[in-house]
């Protein structure tokens, strides 16, 4: 396989791990990056949803512990059961949609464009959660959460089907919004990732397997390896950021980003293929 073609895959990896879990948008900067690059046909699209899962084994290993006990306590434990139950409620909104609309949105959305202006809008909605005073919160961890709390969560995570948006922004902050502290927000955005994102993974594979064959896999292969690595720095990073930070620099790097963006699109100085 070509060098090259490898060398891009491992840059997209990196860019995924490195932007997955921050309320960012790992599906608007690999957008970018994959314009940037050239690298924005439809196997492309296959790849940038398929190496979520490095990502993905990134988190479940930063949180075994948790999922280990959990497993074993589901046959005893009302607290895991419960655990379970609500991460299941919160993924089902997105299956439902993702199911009806899925096609229609990456048919006509995923465009630099829109991208740049949800990376905008995104980031002054997180400048507005973060100004919300803390006696909002009602729930501190993520075994205080009930059936409709993650629920609303699920409804917020379908937002992030618009490119741009960010699936860990849209769980985080509106989580938030919705009486969430900032760490159970981000442990149950990490927890909800899991079968959504292994999911759409699977889901884009079988759908598109047409366009694949055995002499993809070192592509995958490296995009997944370095997706792995760059997600696993990254979310043990942030979670020892939450601890005594807010989400206030991400949302002024999306505001800024996508002024970057729409105004070298604008101008001519950088030629953004949809």
């Amino acid at each position: 396989m070509d060098a090259m073609l490898l060398i891009k895959a491992a840059i997209m990896g990196i860019v995924e791990g490195l932007t997955e879990f921050l309320p960012i948008s790992s599906t608007g900067h690999l957008i970018l990056t994959g314009s940037l690059l050239g690298f924005s046909d439809d196997k492309s699209k296959v790849f940038d949803i398929a190496i979520q899962t490095g990502a993905i084994f990134a988190v479940i290993l930063v949180y075994w512990q948790r999922l280990a006990d959990t497993a074993a306590g589901l046959g005893s434990d009302a607290r895991a059961r419960r655990f379970v139950l609500n991460v299941a409620i919160g993924f089902l909104p997105a299956v439902v949609l993702g199911l009806l609309f899925g096609k229609a949105i990456k048919a006509h959305l995923f465009t630099p464009t829109v991208v740049a202006s949800t990376f905008i809008l995104g980031g002054f909605v997180i400048l507005w959660a973060e100004k919300r005073p803390q006696s909002t919160v009602k729930i501190q961890d993520v075994d205080g959460m009930g059936p409709l709390d993650a629920l609303k969560v699920g409804l917020v995570q379908c937002l992030a089907m618009i490119p741009g948006t960010s699936r860990s922004g849209a769980t985080i902050i509106g989580g938030m919004l919705l009486g969430l502290s900032r760490k159970a927000a981000t442990d149950y955005s990490f927890f909800l990732a899991i079968p959504t994102l292994i999911g759409a993974g699977l889901y884009s594979l079988y759908k598109e397997r047409a366009l694949l064959s055995m002499a993809d896999l070192p592509l995958f292969g490296v995009g997944l390896l370095f997706s792995f690595v760059s997600a696993w720095i990254c979310v043990r990073w942030l979670l020892r950021y939450i601890s005594s930070h807010t989400f206030v620099p991400f949302a002024w790097y999306r505001i800024a980003f996508g002024i970057v963006v729409l105004a070298t699109a604008w101008s001519g100085l950088v030629v953004w293929a949809d």
